[in-house]
């Protein structure tokens, strides 16, 4: 098979890595890619943006698949496209990828099917959201409706940075992202990622990720696109996944169809384990980064003919295996981020530090020039390992990290916190 793989950071790093261990494909593009990518298949230069561009090198290179990474390019419509010119592609199309596109359209999604998650309204003007906060109190969530990297989220813990989260994105600091801001309860608990790979019909169940969102350790600091990961998380028990697909997933994926917007795809849902049991805080169309990074470590299946089977509607009768180790994920990022940061630095020691049993390094945002890697992004690597339990996961990344000799990274150093102390607490 021939597959063109579209995205450029570390979740794609780690698709490309798994979708060329398949004995199925023959040939593997990635467009745009970066340094890591490069090892695992062919970087060509394409506008994504410019989906006739991708339509004629599919037609031009006899693609026989495009997986496709990044949520913008499903925003867009690009399966929509792709489809149109005979072309099979892996994610949802235009209308079914508004339940990551619209905070505002999987909130009312909710509301009719019946799907567990915080209250919440919409607002297309200021002064109506700041009259609404100002009765409700803090703590509160405010989220651009549309599409922000990741940043388009405050959990506002006092009321003026309600005020301030409100008054920033009508001012456009999201751009038309922040034309309209869903402002929702504040839900308490413990927040999982739970993945489903769907066929427009019927889903089935991934294995269990927790990210981690805040920038510094003990969960401080601004929200991120995500510092860390850990997979299998001992918060989801059995009892708990199935709650999760009964009350969450499925009702979402026969909503969607009963739309007539049938879903297709990864369905990323950010779940938050409260005292009434799970809740939706969010919905992701594609793999989230960095737990994409785990859950590849740990699939032990051929993922190519489960992407042709979620293309194709032939799920019901497919399965997955995973391998029993846990697998962790810690991110190196540029110092700044997710403010601004430099360009440019050199990156040294990963050699080294992949050479360290279980360890895989996958490259976010970085660059190959005169033979050195430059980074070239906000998260530049993610250091990956496999353990016996999280906590042999967590040493075996760390003892990689500090092989790598980067002077203008850094990383939290806490990641798998939650799940290493349940496992000191069980032992």
């Amino acid at each position: 098979m021939h597959i063109l793989l579209l995205g450029s950071g570390g979740r794609e790093h780690a698709l490309a890595w798994k979708i060329a261990a398949s004995p199925l494909v023959t040939k593997l593009w990635c467009t745009p890619g970066n340094a890591g990518i490069a090892r695992e298949a062919e970087c060509v230069a394409l506008d994504v943006a410019n989906h006739a561009a991708v339509i004629e090198f599919c037609q031009r290179n006899a693609v026989d698949l495009v997986v496709v990474g990044p949520e913008t390019p499903l925003a867009a419509g690009i399966v929509d496209d792709l489809a149109r010119a005979g072309i099979k592609a892996f994610g949802p199309g235009r209308q079914a990828a508004q339940l990551e596109g619209s905070k505002g359209f999987t909130k009312d999604l909710c509301s009719e099917f019946g799907i567990p998650t915080g209250a919440y309204r919409r607002f297309s003007k200021a002064a109506d959201a700041l009259a609404y906060v100002r009765v409700q109190g803090a703590p509160i969530v405010v989220k651009a409706d549309g599409l922000a990297a990741g940043k388009g989220v405050v959990v506002a813990q006092t009321l003026a940075e309600a005020e301030d989260a409100i008054a920033m994105m009508f001012e456009g600091a999201f751009g038309a992202a922040g034309a309209e801001v869903v402002i929702e309860e504040f839900l308490s608990g413990r927040e999982v990622s739970f993945f489903a790979l769907c066929d427009g019909e019927t889903a089935i169940a991934l294995a269990s990720a927790q990210d981690h969102k805040r920038v510094f350790d003990h969960d401080r600091g601004p929200n991120t696109g995500g510092m860390g990961a850990y997979s299998p998380t001992p918060f989801v028990t059995e009892e708990i996944h199935d709650q999760i697909m009964e009350r969450i997933i499925l009702p979402t994926v026969a909503g969607m169809k009963s739309r007539g917007m049938p879903f297709r795809g990864v369905l990323y849902a950010g779940v938050m384990l409260t005292e009434q049991g799970p809740k939706l805080f969010e919905y992701n169309v594609r793999f989230g980064d960095p737990e994409c990074q785990v859950l590849m470590l740990r699939m032990m299946s051929d993922i190519v003919p489960a992407f042709l089977a979620a293309c194709d509607g032939q799920l019901k009768n497919f399965d997955l295996r995973w391998y029993p180790e846990s697998a962790l994920t810690v991110v190196m990022a540029a110092k700044g981020y997710p403010g601004d940061y430099k360009k440019g630095s050199r990156i040294d020691g990963l050699d080294a530090a992949a050479g360290i049993e279980g360890v895989e390094i996958f490259h976010a945002g970085t660059v190959s020039k005169d033979g050195q890697i430059l980074a070239n992004g906000g998260r530049v690597l993610n250091v990956c390992a496999l353990g016996k339990s999280i906590t042999e996961a967590q040493r075996h990344a760390y003892e990689a990290v500090d092989r790598v000799q980067w002077s203008d990274g850094f990383c939290r150093r806490d990641i798998g916190w939650q799940a290493v102390e349940k496992e000191k607490a069980g032992s």
